[in-house]
């Protein structure tokens, strides 16, 4: 690659990018059709035998909870908290897909780990287990678009470019990634965070004059940044698809904070005028760190999907809260919180797409076959990419709590 220029490939909006309003209505009836109806819906889905096509919710819940009993405690199910209610319902447990991973991998008598998230997700699962577990994803269609948006040959190009003309720059990365990146910022003397941690995890480089080039999400790396009190002009936007990431090597050498161009899906969708109209109707503000500045800017909170759950269920009986996360997240908590007015800031339901793909015919599909002896939609990571993730990795669970 040319030193002095970084060649862009092709603009590539992904898949899991373009899919994301499938699932979007006006109502917010969430409930599971059978998995021929939700096939309609145009997304990408992975083929499954033709019996779960047209099996009814409750016919597929009571073999989900047949097939459990037969595999007994070699089986752990994992449950992200973004999941439909018909597939969290089974969970061993919940949990954010950090928490999930290590909770898995506690769990030395599972030989079989189900993971129902998205592909990263089981991914980091696989690295943090033992050798002999086996991680499944029920439907290897659930990847995650910000993921997505960081391609692995694209980041290690635009590494590669920046340490050229600038070696002060260390890489974090979110967990919300590849194992691929999470293995180059292990290799690199960098590490993995989670929303939760990831101001402690810039603040172990930015004192020692390090910079940081942080992966894939821009907004929580713009947010951590300045929360850290890092003027704005010194954090950069790199767009993989513009020569030299759309920036001079001047801004690349003088930059404190440079953050990768990716963006949550659902988490974008949330506004400044949805905060303003929660706050008119008198209620308390929260939302994720993976919302733009803008929205974080005028919330009355913010943080990570644990911190959201454990602020709600500790608020005051009669408070109100406009949400910005995930919408089965949100009904989830309006539902254990009834003493409580509890909505999502968006009006527009939009689901997860990715997560959404977890029907509950797919765990059963997976579930039959273990039982028959059969592992479907294992995911693997090769030994060198889990070597350095797991490096990355160690760094961020040996962070100051």
């Amino acid at each position: 690659m040319d030193i002095k220029t970084f060649k862009p490939r092709k603009v590539e909006i992904p898949v899991t990018e373009i899919e994301q309003a499938s699932f979007c209505r006006l109502d917010d009836n969430l409930r599971s059709k059978t998995l021929e109806e939700e096939f309609k819906s145009g997304v990408k889905w992975q083929k499954v035998p033709l019996r779960y096509l047209k099996m009814k919710p409750d016919e597929i819940d009571s073999e989900i909870v047949k097939m459990k009993s037969i595999i007994g405690n070699k089986l752990y199910i994992l449950g992200h908290h973004y999941q439909r209610e018909e597939v969290i319902k089974f969970a061993d447990t919940t949990g954010d897909s950090f928490k999930l991973s290590v909770d898995a991998s506690k769990v030395k008598d599972a030989e079989y780990i189900v993971f129902c998230g998205v592909h990263f997700m089981a991914e980091t699962a696989d690295i943090l287990t033992e050798q002999n577990q086996k991680v499944i994803l029920p439907n290897m269609a659930a990847g995650c678009s910000m993921a997505d948006m960081a391609s692995t040959e694209d980041v290690n190009d635009a590494w590669e470019f920046v340490k050229k003309h600038s070696d002060d720059f260390i890489p974090i990365t979110y967990m919300n990634s590849t194992a691929s990146i999470k293995s180059l910022c292990g290799s690199n003397d960098g590490i993995v965070c989670t929303s939760s941690n990831a101001k402690v995890a810039f603040q172990q480089y930015l004192p020692q004059g390090k910079k940081i080039f942080f992966f894939p999400d821009q907004h929580l790396g713009r947010n951590t940044a300045l929360s850290l009190g890092i003027k704005k002009e010194e954090i950069k936007v790199w767009n993989p698809f513009k020569e030299n990431g759309g920036l001079t090597i001047e801004e690349i050498q003088k930059v404190k904070v440079l953050v990768w161009q990716g963006h949550c899906s659902v988490h974008t969708r949330f506004s400044v005028e949805q905060v303003d109209e929660a706050k008119l109707r008198g209620a308390n503000v929260i939302v994720h760190p993976e919302c733009t500045n803008e929205v974080v800017s005028v919330s009355d909170y913010v943080g990570s999907t644990e911190y959201i759950i454990d602020v709600i269920n500790n608020a005051e009986s009669g408070t109100k809260w406009g949400v910005g996360t995930e919408i089965n997240l949100v009904k989830r908590l309006a539902s254990q919180n009834p003493d409580k007015e509890i909505f999502c800031l968006d009006p527009i339901v939009c689901p997860c797409a990715t997560m959404y793909r977890i029907h509950p015919a797919y765990v059963l599909w997976v579930l039959d076959g273990i039982a028959a002896g059969l592992v479907i939609n294992q995911v693997e990571v090769d030994f060198e990419e889990r070597l350095n993730s797991k490096i990355a990795l160690d760094r961020m669970l040996n962070l100051p709590k």
